[in-house]
């Protein structure tokens, strides 16, 4: 345990949580690592990569490139992605891209002693057994993988945090599925399925948390390394949602999980019985919740169905701001 003064001078009291990040960056995802590898209320023990927005290797490229650049105090171990059997044939990544870093064309030469991100899971777990939050900020691949592989890892998880489904809003990337478990439905079914702890943090909730474009106005000095990174990738966020949505604002769901981790309480959380569709030609991904008066599934999940939004908001900006503190 430790505290911190934020940005605005405010102490905030530590609680040091093992975390692993398994993303697919994707702008928000790095929006999201500045955030919590700038946090000493987080110990961030590897970054996992996986296909998603990007194809595996880039995805890869953009995890290393990030934390070269931010340059934290403590390295995490990094996972490298392996391509999803499953994947959609369309991708989805004009919001972030061609490299879904807003066109900044990351490149990393040096590829020597990459692990593949489901061992470097499954070693953590071993290693701190019952400590580890997995916050999963892409589709669920690698956990799946980790949990079909060595079964024995399901019970050393302390908690998953799922940033992505929906609970009665409409999909991002289909009518009816938010983009992340669209990609990998069958993994997303089995991880639902898992005898784990599992918090699933919904589009319901995540486009709730938005931010107009005097965001840009509260980010560090572009004379930072958060600040640099977080400038240019969120100014092209804007104008991608303002070019293909009409918006004028833009959410953040993967800093919305991190908030999630750190700051549960400002969530409205309800237990829930959910599972994904995985072979409907219309539904594929969608999130489904028992509902029924006669409830027949067993609860499997705490989902955020509601958010204090406005100071969601402003946690996420002095994280930005404490961010840019960082040498």
């Amino acid at each position: 345990m430790g505290s911190f003064s934020d940005a605005s001078g405010a102490k905030i009291v530590g609680m040091n949580r093992k975390v692993i990040i398994d993303c697919d960056p994707g702008i928000d995802d790095a929006v999201a690592l500045c955030l919590a590898l700038s946090d000493p209320r987080l110990d961030v023990l590897a970054i996992t990569s996986t296909a998603g927005v990007v194809d595996a290797d880039q995805a890869t490229t953009n995890v290393r490139a990030i934390v070269n650049l931010l340059d934290p105090p403590r390295y995490p171990r990094i996972g490298a992605a392996s391509e999803c059997e499953n994947a959609p044939v369309a991708d989805d990544n004009e919001l972030h891209g061609h490299d879904g870093m807003a066109g900044l064309n990351f490149e990393i030469t040096d590829r020597q002693h990459q692990h593949a991100s489901e061992k470097v899971i499954a070693e953590l777990l071993r290693l701190h057994p019952g400590q580890i939050t997995i916050i999963c900020c892409g589709p669920l691949t690698n956990i799946a993988r980790v949990f079909n592989r060595d079964p024995g890892t399901v019970s050393l998880v302390d908690k998953v945090i799922i940033c992505g489904g929906t609970y009665m809003a409409p999909g991002n990337r289909t009518p009816s599925a938010e983009a992340n478990l669209h990609y990998d439905p069958p993994a997303a079914r089995d991880v639902f399925a898992s005898a784990t702890t599992k918090s699933l943090v919904p589009l319901d909730v995540t486009d709730q948390v938005s931010f107009g474009i005097d965001l840009l106005d509260a980010l560090p000095s572009k004379m930072t390394r958060a600040g640099e990174l977080l400038h240019r990738i969120l100014q092209y966020s804007f104008r991608a949602n303002h070019q293909y949505l009409g918006r004028e604002t833009i959410s953040l769901a993967d800093p919305t999980a991190i908030m999630a981790v750190l700051e549960p309480d400002l969530f409205t959380w309800r237990e829930m019985a959910g599972d994904v569709e995985t072979q409907g030609m219309l539904t594929r991904g969608a999130t489904v919740f028992d509902r029924r008066m006669r409830q027949q599934w067993q609860f499997n999940m705490e989902v955020a169905i509601d958010v204090d939004a406005v100071e969601v908001r402003e946690r996420i900006i002095r994280g930005l701001r404490f961010a840019g503190q960082q040498p």
